[in-house]
């Protein structure tokens, strides 16, 4: 190399600008994420989820302004939900965080290897997108907010809360396979609690409305909403529609207590997100999800609303008081 060449080049290395830390990582390419939620986007459940899993990946590390995308998908109707995770399949990426049992087994039939933690999917075994708990064994696995056995309680809950009950219908979308599990369930204890279950269908308010008030034409009958997205979805009109006809009911989850709902019990699916949260970390650090078992919560939460249960004229036993977690005044 001739002398006044070498000089150029060292005079350029002097003098070339440092790329800072903040720069690199700024050039880093970001992780991306898809959120296929199973419920409305402006649903204020949906936005508490999601809120809760943000919060808890920038514990970790992540956030949408620094190292991570997140790509969301939004809507409960069955065809919604599978156009809604092929569409995030086919952005290949990094991890697909998933809601309920619909989102899940379409995903699973899309892709085995974009990794899925999944939330608020009751007995993944059974419902076939995991090998068992303890080792997922494919690219799913996350956490499973209780077993379809548990629905039964629901049904012991409400007979304990209105005594003499002969009737009870479950507000139920039968296209969802988690919702045919859930039903079982609540029939198979019926006939030793002297009671008959039949179905309301949850397509919109005015038909739920229309069949409650069909419904309660007949005396000493009480109602159950299940652990689907689509009861969640239309908690609304199926909480107005019991307060009009004054029909004792028992709900899945808080939100249902806190909306006016007489009486809830179930997981806590908010805490579900937080904790989907680690493992998407431990995922994009390198985990494989048939390495990381499906959870199952620990605690279920009893909360009565006493305030509704006035204005049925309903007495709620002390024995129930006494074992709720919250009570509602």
């Amino acid at each position: 190399m001739r002398r006044r060449d070498f000089i150029a080049v060292a005079a350029g290395a002097v003098f070339a600008p440092a790329v800072s830390p903040r720069t690199a990582a700024a050039q880093q390419p970001l992780r991306r994420i898809g959120m296929l939620m199973n419920l409305a986007e402006d649903d204020a459940e949906a936005k508490r989820r999601i809120e809760a899993f943000l919060k808890a990946l920038g514990e970790l590390g992540w956030s949408e302004d620094k190292n991570i995308h997140v790509d969301y998908r939004w809507g409960v109707e069955p065809q919604r939900v599978k156009e809604n995770a092929a569409q995030l399949v086919a952005l290949l990426p990094d991890v697909i965080v998933a809601n309920a049992p619909p989102s899940v087994v379409a995903l699973r039939q899309l892709t085995q290897s974009v990794p899925v933690v999944f939330a608020a999917v009751t007995d993944p075994v059974t419902l076939g997108v995991v090998d068992s708990l303890a080792r997922p064994g494919g690219n799913l696995t996350g956490f499973s907010p209780a077993e379809y056995d548990m629905s039964g309680k629901w049904l012991e809950l409400l007979t304990e809360l209105a005594p003499g009950l002969k009737r009870v219908a479950v507000f139920a979308a039968l296209s969802n396979q988690g919702a045919t599990q859930q039903i079982a369930a609540i029939q198979a204890g019926a006939p030793s609690l002297g009671v008959e279950i039949s179905l309301i269908g949850v397509s919109d308010a005015a038909t739920i409305d229309h069949d409650v008030a069909e419904f309660a034409r007949t005396a000493k009958g009480g109602l159950i909403a299940i652990r689907t997205s689509e009861d969640i979805a239309a908690r609304g009109p199926i909480i107005a529609a019991a307060q009009r006809y004054r029909l004792p009911a028992v709900y899945p989850l808080r939100l249902f207590a806190t909306a006016g709902g007489l009486l809830s019990y179930g997981p806590d699916i908010v805490e579900e997100y937080r904790e989907a949260a680690g493992y998407v970390d431990r995922i994009l650090k390198g985990a494989k999800p048939a390495d990381l078992p499906v959870q199952s919560p620990t605690k279920f939460e009893l909360v009565i609303n006493l305030k509704t249960a006035k204005a049925l004229g309903l007495t709620v036993p002390s024995t129930l008081l006494a074992t709720a977690d919250e009570v509602i005044e």
